[in-house]
């Protein structure tokens, strides 16, 4: 099922999330909410809270940025394949040097503003058929990991940005915040409307 994505301005979208239940008999579905409500709005990656559900899971495809010129052969083939659940993760290490890149996010239709991020991190987490996994990731699959993990932790990318460019964004993101956009996609806003 589609569901709303929720708009910045909403409170769940400041709240760090809470564990998913294992074995709530639920989660194959809410899972499966997510991946069509992901695709449906063209995105790479999709947090629970962006549903509305405060718990500690993402999913993420970023097969969509295979085809972008800028990525090497190598580089393309990685994200081609980075298709995963991401369920209770935990970040073990973010290294490297911060690399600048633009970021948008389903809950922030129409602002894209680059962000900086570690070039590497490592991951534990339960995938889909609940096995533990740990990944280390480079490149934009950290950074696409990185940008799904912050919602769980109640981060937006709009957080990260400097004091002049939140200044710079504010009428836009309470534009948004108040429902005054047209979205490509169903949204809930946090004055309890939902539109598309």
């Amino acid at each position: 099922m589609i569901l709303p994505i929720v708009a910045y301005g909403s409170n769940i979208l400041k709240v760090k999330a809470t564990d998913v239940d294992t074995q709530d008999p639920q989660l194959k579905k809410l899972i499966a909410d997510m991946w069509e409500t992901m695709y449906e709005a063209n995105g790479v990656g999709l947090a629970a809270p962006q549903i509305g559900v405060s718990k500690r899971l993402f999913v993420i495809d970023a097969s969509p940025f295979a085809q972008d010129e800028e990525f090497t052969p190598e580089e393309a083939a990685v994200l081609k394949g980075f298709k995963n659940v991401f369920i209770n993760p935990t970040v073990l290490d973010e290294t490297g040097e911060e690399w600048d890149f633009t970021e948008g996010c389903l809950s922030i239709p129409n602002i894209r503003e680059d962000v900086s991020r570690k070039e590497e991190i490592t991951i534990r987490f339960w995938d889909e058929q609940l096995k533990e996994q740990t990944l280390t990731l480079k490149g934009l699959a950290a950074r696409v990991v990185q940008h799904e993990y912050d919602h769980i932790e109640g981060v937006l990318f709009t957080d990260k940005l400097s004091p002049l460019k939140k200044r710079l964004l504010k009428r836009k993101l309470n534009d948004i915040a108040k429902g005054i956009i047209k979205p490509e996609y169903k949204m809930r806003f946090s004055t309890n409307k939902t539109r598309k």
